[in-house]
């Protein structure tokens, strides 16, 4: 059966095959979007002010000589507050944490239990959606770019009343050619070659206003994708450009109807060479056994033709509050 890698806005994280099954979704699609609609008439919420207005649940595993760069970066681009559950590391991340644990910026979780990065999430919905409007789930490894606002509120803030989830895409970030690099630097200033397009996934912004069912069957892996719910009705996702993603973990692609993508989450997959060794050495949080061998380095290392400069627009704050 044929495939396609890619078509106009995306790469596929998964080659798409051509056939049948993708036929008869893109035609059932149609149908299954207008139910949506007319449901969502009827499960628009009045959102309450929490104590914060955007926060973000991460897990992480022996990544301390990123954290500060990371949290310093989502707080100029308007994340309020951070849920950190740690697992297991053996670095020194409790100092690097402290400042921010006790001007009450980060709230930390220790999170003993080996692959569970999902159950992680569930637990930070379950704990802390009454204090936040707004959850989303991204990686230390992964940085927000707001594109057409200059903080990301701003862009979730139309969502508000009628969309429980909202999707933001990946733009996969490589080596830029390094095998290594002085990693006091910025990751944002030193790695600029990316990937000519967009990947097909990203990450999720949760609307606490709506309610979440960890039980449903679209909710497995939900920092990729997931519905929300208002009373009995399970709402599905949309994407940055407000379409409906109904189908399958991932949104169907050709739901991009611009080349600008007004927001974005730079994924710095591989950092250098060196960098990414020392990733796959130290162990992961979702999977057992590291399945990121050479192999796959250089399967991510050959699309990266492209350079991506957004991020630049915020380095200036960074390079201060760092400095």
């Amino acid at each position: 059966m044929p495939t396609i890698t890619e078509n106009k806005y995306f790469i596929f994280d998964r080659p798409q095959r051509l056939g049948l099954k993708r036929f008869v979704k893109n035609v059932l699609v149609i149908p299954f979007n207008f139910i949506y609609h007319c449901r969502l008439a009827f499960c628009h919420v009045k959102p309450e002010s929490k104590k914060y207005k955007l926060s973000i649940c991460a897990i992480f595993k022996n990544e301390a000589l990123y954290l500060r760069e990371w949290i310093e970066y989502h707080k100029i681009v308007g994340v309020e507050h951070f849920y950190l559950y740690n697992n297991n590391s053996e670095d020194d991340y409790q100092t690097v944490l402290a400042p921010y644990i006790a001007d009450g910026t980060v709230t930390l979780t220790q999170w003993p239990r080996n692959q569970a990065q999902m159950q992680c999430y569930h637990d930070g919905i379950a704990r802390f959606k009454g204090e936040t409007e707004w959850l989303t789930f991204v990686d230390i490894d992964e940085f927000i770019v707001p594109n057409a606002t200059d903080n990301i509120y701003d862009f979730l803030k139309p969502f508000q009343k009628k969309r429980p989830v909202v999707i933001a895409y990946w733009k996969m970030f490589g080596t830029s050619g390094m095998l290594n690099r002085d990693t006091s630097g910025l990751v944002a200033k030193d790695l600029t070659v990316c990937w000519n397009k967009y990947t097909d996934i990203g990450k999720v912004f949760f609307n606490t206003a709506f309610d979440f069912d960890k039980n449903d069957k679209h909710n497995g892996a939900l920092h990729h994708y997931s519905w929300g719910k208002k009373g009995n009705v399970a709402i599905p996702p949309v994407n940055v450009f407000g379409k409906m993603c109904t189908f399958g973990k991932n949104p169907i692609p050709r739901w991009a109807d611009a080349s600008y993508f007004p927001l974005q989450v730079n994924h710095y997959f591989t950092k250098t060479y060196e960098e990414y060794l020392q990733k796959k050495a130290k162990g992961d949080v979702y999977f057992k056994i590291n399945p990121h061998d050479e192999a796959y380095f250089y399967e991510h290392e050959m699309k990266n033709q492209s350079v991506d400069y957004r991020i630049f627009k915020y380095l200036i704050k960074l390079e201060l509050v760092m400095k």
